[in-house]
């Protein structure tokens, strides 16, 4: 009898580890602005494989010309900014499938809202309006949008991206014009007071900019000067600082860039010379050129994207519409081909990955 005990306890236990493999999730969710569509593609992507799986529905329409889309932590809500409207969408997600169904009426914001942003409690979304030159910042409450007291925010003329620090203390908005970083201090409420000091400047041509994720640098692709800015910030002002050497030197025309979660390897994709430039990233915010770097691609690589395991990279190519995967090395950063790649029948131009 005491055998037969523990015959039945080990299988109570292999029947408890089975239990809490099942329950991780094998898969995440994925949405793309498709703008020559006015629509979103979703699809759902295997966590192991990357394989891609569409949605039924996918596309769903949106407002003119979507140009951005963020989803909320709770994996509730998606927000899409539809630059021409001068409008945000607002989607239900569907917990099992992940399809969206939009909720009317659309959110007024300023003009050409190109960029959003959300912090990582899901209660603020921040919007870059590029001709307007503002920043509106919302309220969120079970996907309502409430504009906050103050808001928009003024900015420098032409705005063309913007990043907020993971734990939301700032907020970094990049002027191609004048060829700066401005960042801003954000209150519990969302609101935004510039940082003392000057603005940091960039290479020629600065089209975009991430933070890694222990938020202590701001890298900005250079896309006329063919380089990366890599600025230090400040952790009590967030003031920015270039670092030694900084910029340094890219593939041509880089146009996007990302940071994997570790913040350990930094991707740059340069749109020129259809490839993928590989950097580690010491503690000190220098890079180095991962071996085999640059990757070749599809061509015309317009954006990419860090999977939220840090495993691959999504590759979004401007010519063949094709959103293609790259296999990232733990061990070195070092990039091959993946098995798993999408047609968007159209160009996209952003994509945001869920946990």
């Amino acid at each position: 009898m005491q055998s037969v005990g523990k015959i039945l306890f080990a299988l109570l236990v292999l029947l408890s580890v089975a239990s809490i493999g099942c329950s991780a999730p094998a898969t995440h969710l994925a949405y793309a602005t498709l703008p020559g569509l006015n629509a979103v593609a979703a699809f759902r992507i295997r966590n192991q494989s990357a394989t891609f799986r569409t949605i039924v529905g996918s596309p769903y329409p949106a407002g003119h010309s979507p140009a951005a889309v963020v989803v909320d932590p709770s994996r509730k809500f998606a927000y899409v900014a539809n630059q021409v409207d001068n409008t945000i969408s607002r989607f239900t997600i569907d917990n099992e499938i992940g399809s969206l169904t939009e909720i009317f009426p659309r959110v007024a914001t300023g003009f050409s809202p190109g960029v959003l942003a959300m912090n990582s409690t899901g209660s603020l979304l921040f919007v870059l309006n590029e001709v307007s030159s503002n920043i509106a910042v919302y309220s969120v409450n079970s996907g309502a949008l409430t504009e906050i007291s103050g808001s928009p925010f003024p900015t420098f003329a032409n705005p063309v991206a913007m990043a907020l620090t993971p734990s939301g203390k700032f907020l970094y908005v990049l002027n191609s014009t004048l060829q700066l970083v401005i960042g801003y201090s954000v209150s519990g409420s969302g609101s935004l007071q510039q940082v003392a000091g000057p603005a940091a400047a960039t290479g020629t041509g600065p089209l975009a900019l991430a933070v890694d994720p222990g938020e202590k640098f701001v890298y900005v692709a250079n896309s006329l000067q063919d380089t990366l800015s890599i600025l230090a910030i400040n952790a009590s002002t967030g003031a920015l600082t270039p670092i030694a050497g900084s910029p340094f030197v890219t593939g041509t025309n880089p146009t996007s860039l990302t940071v994997t979660p570790s913040g350990l390897y930094l991707y740059i994709a340069n749109l020129g010379s259809n490839n993928v430039t590989a950097y580690s990233i010491a503690s000190s915010g220098q890079p180095t050129a991962i071996t085999g770097s640059p990757f070749s691609t599809l061509g015309s690589p317009a954006l990419i994207v860090s999977d939220p395991n840090g495993n691959f990279l999504y590759v979004v190519s401007q010519t063949t519409r094709i959103v293609s995967v790259l296999v990232v090395a733990p061990s070195d950063g070092t990039l091959t081909n993946g098995v798993g790649s999408v047609s968007t029948s159209v160009a996209a131009s952003s994509m945001f990955v869920t946990q």
